[in-house]
């Protein structure tokens, strides 16, 4: 099956082609002269027929993506399977229906939870019907048009992916709450490809609409059924630690937003709460704030007013990376322009985490003091940068409104899940010397 190569829009090449900087999290990667050689015809659109462990390599840290042209697999080779509580969805006649508890049992359905047991346990009851490689699970609100396998089934073309997860777009809608969804959707992680990994630019998808191996997926104990919200991220995460697990928005689906508001709010809720659960089972992955120690430095000396100290701090930072980086090949020009980047970043991070997972303790603490009014006025004014430069359907008022409900709602749930999951490991920051990319969101939170 023929392979072909397609840069990642953040990839870099230095030093006649040699060094590569790039990927997620961020990386400098030194190749040999006829590794640069191989790059180079990959770029011009040359399949892959020899260093497919470079290859391989480049994928794995998102450098570049692969296409592949054609699959041994076809839609045949996949079985559905839906879980479905209170919703008469018509299923194609292929697909395993799951009703999980519904109040009135669901006609045509392959397996019936007479009380209704979650998603993981519906899911797990499907899993154990199918026969083919591969099965496809999709929410009952999910509408995937046909051809929708298509774009994924190439993935499966590399024994070392075991997940392929399509775009999930919001169903479009007159209403303002249809309108938020269509921009802030936590399901839609936008139009760019990728690994799928903790740290990474897609650090989850959903299992709204997810294929994966069956076999993998059995070998691994399927979906924890002890998770009411996050089972999705977790499945994500354990795959991840063996396996390929990619995001491929060639492939899109449509999941219906909530009707109403209180609706909404509930569900980031709901999604928030997961955060406690996943922290016993993965440690610091959920970490609300994940950036290097020189730009916590210089935003603390920022939010003081300390602006001289703080471009010290920053000019210090890139004076040591290009040292390090000049080894490679990478010129310092582009070392100051890391790091420029890389403490902007961090800044948007920091008003993140402080306006949505720390949101309950920092908004009240912050208020107390003319130094934390600043920071909250910078944490709101975040929403309105967020719309002159995406200009959602809707206007700028109703817009930050519901983003500052949105955080607050989600950040409401992390805290009580910290709370019954007893850690507080989901509101701690991970601080390293290095940098990356922080905020790794959990169950529905969308980057």
């Amino acid at each position: 099956m023929t392979l072909r190569l397609e840069p990642d829009p953040g990839l870099r090449r230095f030093a006649d082609g040699r060094t590569l900087a790039g990927g997620t999290p961020f990386r400098v990667l030194r190749l040999s002269a006829a590794g640069a050689r191989l790059v180079d015809g990959w770029l011009d659109g040359e399949p892959v027929t020899t260093g497919a462990g470079l290859a391989q390599r480049l994928v794995r840290t998102g450098m570049m993506h692969p296409r592949h042209e054609q699959s041994q697999f076809r839609p045949e080779d996949v079985t559905l399977v839906l879980p479905v509580r209170d919703d008469p969805h018509r299923a194609p006649d292929s697909a395993i229906v799951v009703d999980d508890g519904s109040r009135h049992p669901i006609p045509g359905a392959a397996v019936r939870h007479e009380v209704p047991r979650g998603p993981a346990a519906a899911r797990n009851a499907g899993l154990q019907l199918v026969t083919t490689p591969l099965v496809a699970f999709l929410d009952a609100d999910v509408h995937a048009e046909p051809g929708w396998l298509e774009p994924l089934l190439g993935h499966f073309e590399d024994p070392g992916v075991a997940a392929v997860a399509p775009r999930v777009r919001s169903t479009p809608g007159d209403s303002a709450l249809a309108r938020y969804e269509s921009a802030r959707s936590p399901l839609d992680l936008g139009e760019q490809p990728g690994a799928v990994q903790p740290g990474s630019r897609s650090s989850y998808v959903p299992t709204a609409a997810l294929v994966v191996r069956t076999e993998v997926l059995r070998e691994l104990g399927g979906f924890d059924e002890d998770l009411r919200f996050g089972e999705d991220v977790d499945l994500i995460w354990r795959l991840a630690r063996n396996h390929q697990v990619r995001y491929e928005p060639a492939a899109t689906v449509h999941h219906q937003p909530r009707r109403t508001w209180p609706a909404l709010l509930r569900q980031r809720f709901s999604y928030g709460t997961s955060a406690g659960p996943l922290a016993t089972r993965h440690g610091t992955a959920v970490a609300p704030l994940r950036t290097s120690l020189w730009s916590a430095l210089t935003w603390a000396l920022i939010s003081t007013r300390r602006t001289g100290p703080a471009l010290a701090v920053t000019g210090a930072a890139a004076v040591l990376l290009a040292r390090k980086l000049g080894k490679t090949g990478v010129p310092a020009v582009e070392s100051v322009r890391l790091t420029a980047l890389g403490t902007l970043g961090a800044g948007r991070y920091l008003a993140d985490a402080i306006g949505r997972p720390w949101a309950p303790i920092a908004a009240p603490l912050l208020a107390a003091s003319r130094t934390g009014r600043r920071i909250l006025t910078a944490v709101v004014l975040r929403h309105l940068l967020d719309w002159a430069r995406e200009r959602p359907p809707l206007d700028p008022a109703r817009w930050t409104l519901a983003r500052l409900a949105d955080d607050a709602a989600y950040g409401c749930g992390v805290l009580r899940g910290a709370l019954r999951a007893r850690t507080a490991t989901p509101l701690l920051p991970v601080l390293t010397d290095v940098g990356g990319r922080s905020s790794v969101p959990t169950a529905g939170e969308r980057p």
